[in-house]
């Protein structure tokens, strides 16, 4: 019998247990991980998928899986594309950072 797909957004957590969430920077954290995220993947050319559409997909991720989004599997910074703005160039590096911090801090916690 064929199973049916699942949509398994509705199934993650997009908020860790309080205490995480307030210690690895809470609703601030989330928001200048998921507009950097934006910024990076929308160049002002011109996407076949929106900014906004971009940002609440990133949105919709826990802290840790948004970090992720920066980092490659050694845990290091990618590196950033050439059509950020200064400002956004700026929002991009201290996301960059926060990443790197989210993930050292995940991992010591066992999260």
């Amino acid at each position: 019998m064929a199973q049916g797909r699942v949509n398994a957004a509705k199934f993650i957590a997009r908020l860790l247990p309080e205490p995480h969430e307030r210690d690895l920077g809470g609703e601030p954290a989330h928001e200048l991980l998921a507009t950097a995220h934006a910024d990076i993947c929308c160049p002002p050319s011109g996407h076949r998928i929106g900014w906004t559409d971009v940002y609440a997909s990133a949105n919709l991720l826990p802290l840790p899986l948004k970090a992720d989004l920066f980092l490659d599997f050694r845990g290091e910074r990618r590196p950033l594309p050439d059509h950020l703005t200064v400002e956004q160039r700026a929002r991009a590096e201290e996301a960059g950072r926060k990443a790197v911090w989210i993930r050292r801090e995940t991992h010591q916690r066992g999260l």
